[in-house]
């Protein structure tokens, strides 16, 4: 489906997966990751901190819509 196909999106996706602890969130809401602790995760994973600093955003905006509108739906 949407899987990395380079060497480097695999690492930002096992990277994704290990931010579940760094969530902002307020009253129910998330708001996003701490960005700064994601990119010193990346860098103690060995991800590229271009590489991360490009990418992290755009995986923490599906992240950020997915998650609250499941949020919305057990509110439902």
């Amino acid at each position: 489906m949407n899987a990395p196909q380079t060497v480097e999106g695999w690492q930002v996706w096992h990277l994704v997966q290990r931010l579940g602890g760094q969530v902002r969130a307020v009253q129910g809401v998330i708001l996003g990751w701490d960005m700064g602790a994601a990119l010193a995760m990346g860098r103690a994973l060995g991800v590229p901190e271009m590489l991360a600093a490009d990418l992290l955003p755009e995986v923490e905006a599906v992240m950020v819509e997915k998650m609250n509108a499941r949020e919305g739906e057990s509110d439902g």
